[in-house]
């Protein structure tokens, strides 16, 4: 099987592009991972996968004709022998990318694969290819509750190797969290929850473009910077992505093991989309006692300075949270979903 991959979330195209490898499927990505060996963005390895030289070229002019007609992306007007070389084309969210090449690519099997920020406007695009043979992939089962909600072919969750993310062990007395341009993006990831909630303890933010936090940002780690700096900080803050059920970042946290103090459903579900209950996380915490969440600002508070004291407790959260996220997030668990999905 021939995969070629749109993308639009390099962290996202590092795992499932690695997760495709393994199943034996040719991936070509019109991402930053077009040379896997030689990728383009420092926040993820490169990857000994196959290289395809001839459809590196053909992307590159790609690129330069895009440029020349004004395009914002490639993607918007993708060169026929990248299409024909394939026989699955896997769209991850931006649905203009199918919308404009629909024509050229009839014919194929063809995936959209939802990222967490699907609301009424991306169901109510997605709804007309359908009938020409699009086939959905959710990303998690509160998705049906978006507005306008177009179905699913299938519901299969992001992931993370638990051979990867793990050892914690909470030396270092530090409230984290992760985001980019945090501050800049306040209504979205609630940076002024974050900031009332952990003011009165040793804080930091992980991410890329904070600069703004001034002290507060711990800069932007590589991969290897990120696992350690999730294992030796003793608690992890979710704030949330309006509209996402739930991030990549919590589920390396909740892997990990750091304990988890998370917003509730009122405050982590967006206020921009009415009606759209997607934010997951307290059903996922609740479910298997791996975390805390709550919409009160002052538990929010008393739970990280309950763990931030107390040994035994975050021993037990973190045992938990790690085994909940193996059960939902698991690697292996994953991989079968999608070997299932693609009939190999």
């Amino acid at each position: 099987m021939k995969l070629l991959y749109l993308s639009c979330h390099s962290i996202l195209e590092y795992d499932e592009i690695k997760l495709f490898s393994e199943l034996g499927i040719e991936v070509f990505s019109m991402g930053y991972y077009s040379n896997p060996l030689k990728n383009e963005d420092p926040k993820r390895p490169p990857l000994n996968i196959l290289v395809h030289p001839e459809l590196e070229q053909i992307h590159r002019e790609n690129q330069l004709s895009a440029g020349k007609k004004g395009l914002k992306d490639a993607k918007e007007d993708i060169d026929q022998r990248l299409i024909d070389w394939a026989d699955v084309i896997y769209c991850a969210h931006i649905v203009d990318w199918l919308t404009l090449n629909w024509a050229k690519m009839k014919g194929k099997r063809i995936i959209w694969r939802s990222i967490g920020q699907s609301t009424l406007n991306v169901e109510n695009l997605l709804r007309p290819l359908l009938p020409d043979g699009l086939e959905i992939v959710r990303y998690s089962p509160r998705e049906s509750t978006i507005p306008g909600f177009a179905g699913e072919d299938a519901m299969i969750r992001f992931y993370k190797d638990e051979k990867e993310f793990g050892g914690y062990t909470g030396e270092n007395n530090l409230v984290i969290t992760l985001g980019q341009s945090f501050k800049e993006r306040e209504n979205f990831c609630n940076y002024k929850i974050f900031d009332e909630v952990t003011r009165d303890y040793p804080r930091k933010v992980y991410g890329g473009m904070n600069q703004l936090l001034g002290g507060l940002w711990g800069g932007n780690t590589d991969y290897e910077q990120l696992k350690k700096v999730l294992r030796e900080s003793r608690v992890f803050f979710y704030t949330g992505t309006y509209p996402a059920g739930y991030t990549l970042s919590f589920i390396e946290a909740w892997m990990t093991g750091i304990p988890i103090v998370a917003l509730g459903p009122k405050l982590g579900n967006s206020p921009y989309e009415m009606g759209q209950q997607t934010y997951e996380v307290p059903d996922l915490i609740t479910r298997t006692g791996g975390g805390f969440v709550s919409d009160d600002i002052y538990n929010l508070k008393e739970m990280i300075k309950f763990l931030l004291r107390t040994e035994t407790l975050r021993k037990n959260i973190s045992e938990k949270g790690r085994a909940g996220a193996i059960e939902f997030f698991g690697k292996d668990k994953i991989k079968a979903e999608w070997k299932k999905y693609f009939g190999i």
